[in-house]
Protein backbone atom coordinates (compact mmCIF):
# COMPACT_ATOMS: atom_id res chain seq x y z
CA UNK A 1 0.00 0.00 0.00
CA UNK A 2 1.14 3.33 -0.72
CA UNK A 3 2.25 5.75 2.52
CA UNK A 4 0.37 8.95 1.37
CA UNK A 5 -1.76 11.45 3.08
CA UNK A 6 -5.97 11.54 1.68
CA UNK A 7 -6.50 14.13 -0.94
CA UNK A 8 -8.56 16.90 0.33
CA UNK A 9 -12.58 17.48 -1.05
CA UNK A 10 -11.93 18.65 -4.21
CA UNK A 11 -14.50 21.62 -4.15
CA UNK A 12 -14.09 22.94 -1.50
CA UNK A 13 -11.12 24.88 -3.08
CA UNK A 14 -13.18 26.07 -6.05
CA UNK A 15 -16.03 28.89 -5.43
CA UNK A 16 -18.85 28.55 -3.30
CA UNK A 17 -22.23 27.70 -5.20
CA UNK A 18 -25.41 26.29 -4.04
CA UNK A 19 -26.65 22.57 -4.24
CA UNK A 20 -29.31 20.61 -5.37
CA UNK A 21 -30.09 16.41 -5.29
CA UNK A 22 -28.49 13.93 -7.47
CA UNK A 23 -30.04 10.36 -7.20
CA UNK A 24 -28.58 7.16 -8.85
CA UNK A 25 -30.80 3.44 -9.02
CA UNK A 26 -26.43 2.11 -9.34
CA UNK A 27 -24.56 4.04 -6.40
CA UNK A 28 -24.73 5.75 -3.10
CA UNK A 29 -22.93 7.96 -1.17
CA UNK A 30 -20.25 6.00 0.67
CA UNK A 31 -21.14 2.33 -0.73
CA UNK A 32 -18.99 0.14 -2.42
CA UNK A 33 -19.13 0.41 -6.43
CA UNK A 34 -20.66 -2.64 -7.72
CA UNK A 35 -18.42 -4.75 -10.51
CA UNK A 36 -20.74 -3.62 -13.19
CA UNK A 37 -19.09 -0.49 -12.84
CA UNK A 38 -15.31 -1.00 -12.69
CA UNK A 39 -12.85 -0.75 -15.31
CA UNK A 40 -11.91 -4.87 -14.91
CA UNK A 41 -15.71 -5.57 -14.32
CA UNK A 42 -19.04 -3.76 -16.64
CA UNK A 43 -17.13 -0.88 -17.08
CA UNK A 44 -20.59 0.48 -17.20
CA UNK A 45 -21.49 4.22 -16.45
CA UNK A 46 -24.29 4.19 -13.59
CA UNK A 47 -28.06 5.82 -13.75
CA UNK A 48 -28.37 9.27 -12.38
CA UNK A 49 -30.91 11.40 -12.18
CA UNK A 50 -31.49 14.94 -10.62
CA UNK A 51 -33.88 17.66 -9.32
CA UNK A 52 -33.57 21.02 -7.57
CA UNK A 53 -31.47 22.97 -9.75
CA UNK A 54 -31.91 27.09 -9.68
CA UNK A 55 -34.34 27.94 -12.25
CA UNK A 56 -31.56 30.23 -14.10
CA UNK A 57 -30.16 26.65 -15.28
CA UNK A 58 -29.32 27.09 -18.90
CA UNK A 59 -27.43 23.59 -19.26
CA UNK A 60 -25.61 20.71 -17.27
CA UNK A 61 -22.74 18.80 -17.44
CA UNK A 62 -21.45 15.43 -15.78
CA UNK A 63 -18.53 14.62 -14.26
CA UNK A 64 -16.43 11.52 -12.58
CA UNK A 65 -13.64 12.42 -10.85
CA UNK A 66 -11.29 10.52 -8.02
CA UNK A 67 -8.89 12.64 -6.56
CA UNK A 68 -7.59 9.80 -4.27
CA UNK A 69 -5.59 8.78 -7.80
CA UNK A 70 -2.05 8.26 -6.82
CA UNK A 71 -1.04 11.78 -9.15
CA UNK A 72 -0.93 15.54 -8.38
CA UNK A 73 -3.90 16.02 -10.46
CA UNK A 74 -6.12 13.20 -9.16
CA UNK A 75 -8.09 11.28 -12.02
CA UNK A 76 -11.02 11.98 -14.66
CA UNK A 77 -13.22 8.81 -15.45
CA UNK A 78 -15.63 10.43 -17.13
CA UNK A 79 -16.60 14.34 -18.59
CA UNK A 80 -19.98 14.60 -20.34
CA UNK A 81 -20.75 18.30 -21.92
CA UNK A 82 -23.56 19.97 -23.84
CA UNK A 83 -26.81 18.70 -21.81
CA UNK A 84 -29.50 20.73 -22.14
CA UNK A 85 -31.68 22.42 -19.32
CA UNK A 86 -34.48 19.85 -19.99
CA UNK A 87 -32.13 16.46 -19.65
CA UNK A 88 -32.53 15.89 -15.58
CA UNK A 89 -31.32 12.17 -15.70
CA UNK A 90 -28.76 9.87 -17.97
CA UNK A 91 -29.18 6.30 -17.69
CA UNK A 92 -26.74 2.86 -16.82
CA UNK A 93 -24.71 2.89 -19.85
CA UNK A 94 -24.74 6.38 -21.18
CA UNK A 95 -21.27 6.38 -21.24
CA UNK A 96 -20.67 4.04 -23.58
CA UNK A 97 -17.56 4.99 -25.94
CA UNK A 98 -19.68 5.47 -29.19
CA UNK A 99 -21.67 8.10 -27.42
CA UNK A 100 -25.31 6.76 -28.43
CA UNK A 101 -26.61 6.29 -24.95
CA UNK A 102 -25.91 10.65 -24.66
CA UNK A 103 -28.90 12.85 -24.90
CA UNK A 104 -29.00 14.63 -28.94
CA UNK A 105 -26.44 17.33 -28.86
CA UNK A 106 -24.35 15.86 -25.90
CA UNK A 107 -20.60 14.77 -25.93
CA UNK A 108 -18.36 12.78 -23.96
CA UNK A 109 -14.80 14.16 -23.52
CA UNK A 110 -11.33 11.50 -23.49
CA UNK A 111 -10.81 10.58 -19.97
CA UNK A 112 -7.86 10.08 -18.08
CA UNK A 113 -7.95 6.28 -19.80
CA UNK A 114 -7.15 7.71 -23.30
CA UNK A 115 -10.85 6.95 -23.98
CA UNK A 116 -13.97 8.63 -24.50
CA UNK A 117 -17.14 7.45 -22.49
CA UNK A 118 -17.26 6.23 -18.98
CA UNK A 119 -13.75 4.67 -17.01
CA UNK A 120 -14.45 2.32 -14.18
CA UNK A 121 -13.01 2.07 -11.03
CA UNK A 122 -9.59 0.76 -11.29
CA UNK A 123 -6.88 1.56 -8.28
CA UNK A 124 -3.83 -0.11 -7.22
CA UNK A 125 -4.01 -3.45 -5.46
CA UNK A 126 -4.29 -2.88 -1.66
CA UNK A 127 -4.69 0.86 -1.80
CA UNK A 128 -6.93 2.59 0.51
CA UNK A 129 -10.40 2.80 -1.04
CA UNK A 130 -10.71 6.02 -3.31
CA UNK A 131 -14.03 8.02 -4.02
CA UNK A 132 -15.50 8.64 -6.80
CA UNK A 133 -17.22 11.98 -7.05
CA UNK A 134 -20.41 12.00 -9.29
CA UNK A 135 -21.19 15.63 -10.18
CA UNK A 136 -24.29 17.48 -11.81
CA UNK A 137 -23.09 21.10 -12.77
CA UNK A 138 -25.63 23.40 -13.15
CA UNK A 139 -24.48 26.12 -15.53
CA UNK A 140 -25.50 29.33 -16.92
CA UNK A 141 -24.70 28.95 -20.45
CA UNK A 142 -25.97 25.89 -22.97
CA UNK A 143 -22.57 24.70 -24.09
CA UNK A 144 -19.21 25.81 -22.85
CA UNK A 145 -17.80 25.79 -26.34
CA UNK A 146 -15.62 23.04 -26.31
CA UNK A 147 -15.66 19.89 -28.55
CA UNK A 148 -14.71 16.14 -27.44
CA UNK A 149 -10.92 16.75 -28.78
CA UNK A 150 -10.91 19.01 -25.15
CA UNK A 151 -9.00 17.88 -21.92
CA UNK A 152 -10.81 16.93 -19.19
CA UNK A 153 -8.89 19.71 -17.25
CA UNK A 154 -9.68 22.26 -19.93
CA UNK A 155 -13.52 21.39 -19.31
CA UNK A 156 -12.50 21.73 -15.44
CA UNK A 157 -11.50 25.18 -15.77
CA UNK A 158 -14.86 25.85 -17.82
CA UNK A 159 -17.09 24.11 -15.38
CA UNK A 160 -15.12 26.42 -12.66
CA UNK A 161 -16.21 29.88 -14.37
CA UNK A 162 -19.86 28.89 -15.21
CA UNK A 163 -21.22 26.09 -12.81
CA UNK A 164 -24.00 27.99 -10.49
CA UNK A 165 -25.09 24.87 -8.55
CA UNK A 166 -22.97 21.52 -7.81
CA UNK A 167 -24.56 17.81 -6.67
CA UNK A 168 -22.05 14.98 -5.56
CA UNK A 169 -22.89 11.32 -5.29
CA UNK A 170 -20.02 9.84 -3.88
CA UNK A 171 -19.36 5.91 -4.06
CA UNK A 172 -16.17 4.40 -3.02
CA UNK A 173 -14.08 1.43 -4.49
CA UNK A 174 -11.28 -0.75 -3.00
CA UNK A 175 -9.20 -3.13 -5.17
CA UNK A 176 -8.72 -6.13 -2.52
CA UNK A 177 -6.63 -9.52 -3.60
CA UNK A 178 -9.36 -11.21 -1.23
CA UNK A 179 -12.71 -11.03 -2.66
CA UNK A 180 -14.49 -12.29 0.39
CA UNK A 181 -17.57 -10.40 1.60
CA UNK A 182 -16.89 -8.30 5.09
CA UNK A 183 -18.11 -5.84 7.53
CA UNK A 184 -16.91 -2.57 6.83
CA UNK A 185 -17.39 0.75 8.08
CA UNK A 186 -17.74 3.44 5.80
CA UNK A 187 -17.15 7.52 6.74
CA UNK A 188 -19.02 10.08 4.80
CA UNK A 189 -17.04 13.24 5.14
CA UNK A 190 -16.08 16.42 3.32
CA UNK A 191 -19.94 17.55 2.01
CA UNK A 192 -22.54 18.37 4.11
CA UNK A 193 -24.39 15.38 5.56
CA UNK A 194 -21.25 13.96 7.40
CA UNK A 195 -21.78 10.78 9.07
CA UNK A 196 -20.66 7.27 10.25
CA UNK A 197 -22.18 3.76 9.80
CA UNK A 198 -21.33 0.38 9.55
CA UNK A 199 -22.26 -2.02 6.23
CA UNK A 200 -21.98 -5.32 5.11
CA UNK A 201 -19.85 -4.96 1.77
CA UNK A 202 -20.71 -7.68 -1.21
CA UNK A 203 -17.76 -9.50 -2.42
CA UNK A 204 -15.06 -7.64 -3.98
CA UNK A 205 -15.42 -4.96 -1.08
CA UNK A 206 -13.31 -3.44 0.99
CA UNK A 207 -13.31 -0.68 3.95
CA UNK A 208 -14.99 2.42 2.67
CA UNK A 209 -14.55 6.25 3.04
CA UNK A 210 -16.01 9.32 2.17
CA UNK A 211 -12.57 10.12 1.68
CA UNK A 212 -11.62 6.95 -0.49
CA UNK A 213 -11.93 5.14 -3.44
CA UNK A 214 -10.32 2.68 -6.50
CA UNK A 215 -10.49 -0.76 -8.56
CA UNK A 216 -9.06 -2.86 -10.81
CA UNK A 217 -5.59 -4.89 -10.61
CA UNK A 218 -2.57 -2.77 -11.62
CA UNK A 219 -3.71 0.35 -12.34
CA UNK A 220 -4.01 3.42 -10.25
CA UNK A 221 -7.12 5.34 -10.33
Amino acid sequence: MLERPRAPWPYDFLPKVAGFTVLSDDVRDGEMLADAHIFAGGNTSPQLSWSGFPPETRGFAVTCFDPDAPTASGWWHWVVLNLSADVTSLPAGAGNPDGSGLPAGAISLRNDMGQHGYGGAAPPEGDFPHRYLFAVHALDSEALGLDSSASCAVAGFNLTFHTIARAVVTPVFQNLSSRSAVTTRVVTAGDPGHHTRAVASPPGAGRLSRSTTGSGAGGGW
